[in-house]
Order: C-alpha cells, then sequence, then structure tokens
C-alpha cells in the first residue's frame, strides 16, 4: 500500500524507533526527503513563489498533522519552508514520520 494512503499509529513510547536499514527501505518511497540528524529526523525543504502560497501550504501540512496525530516542526520564511519529522517519543524516526511525508508530498 503507498505511504499517503496509510493511516499514523498512535506512538507514545515504548517501541523502537527504525533501524537503518528499515530508514533506509522507506526513504526510498519518499526520495525528495533528506534524513538528517544521525537518522533521527526527515527533512524537505520546499520552495514557493509568494509568502501567500507558503502559508497555504504550511496550513494544509497543518491540518494533515492535526488529522494524523502526527505533527512536524516547520520553518517559515518568506517563499518556502523547511518541514521535519521526527518521533520525539522514540527519539528517532517511525513508519509515521514517512506516511506524513508522502502524504506532505501529496499536497502539491
Amino acid at each position: 500500500m503507498d505511504l499517503n494512503q496509510q493511516q499514523c499509529q498512535a506512538c507514545e513510547g515504548g517501541v523502537k524507533a527504525l533501524t537503518a536499514k528499515e530508514i533506509q527501505a522507506l526513504k526510498e518511497r519518499v526520495p525528495l526527503w533528506q534524513v538528517k540528524a544521525e537518522g533521527t529526523a526527515l527533512e524537505r525543504h520546499f520552495t514557493f513563489k509568494s509568502f501567500l502560497a507558503t502559508m497555504a501550504f504550511v496550513n494544509a501540512v497543518a491540518y494533515l498533522a492535526h488529522q494524523q496525530q502526527h505533527h512536524p516542526d516547520i520553518q517559515v520564511g518568506y517563499n518556502g519552508c523547511t518541514v521535519t519529522y521526527s518521533t520525539h517519543a522514540i527519539g528517532g524516526l517511525s513508519t509515521n514520520d514517512f506516511i506524513c511525508a508522502a502524504k506532505v508530498d501529496a499536497l502539491l
């Protein structure tokens, strides 16, 4: 099943972060995203033509995050933003991070 068709599962700790091998396999499904912070974060920068377009995208990401109950860090500038996912409760990456990355990609 495509990642963007899946739903995030609640994660409040108690499970292990993905292994490097699992991360690599999932990363292939969201090729425009970068694995950062020694495998504990998934990040992508988006560029837009205007501040308004940037904010419309940020609001769409916020709505998606609310639906999935999995919230990214977002840095916003005039004509772009950086979206970073990490599952803080486990100190690393989970499948939820890759599901949300795929859903963000589908917004475009």
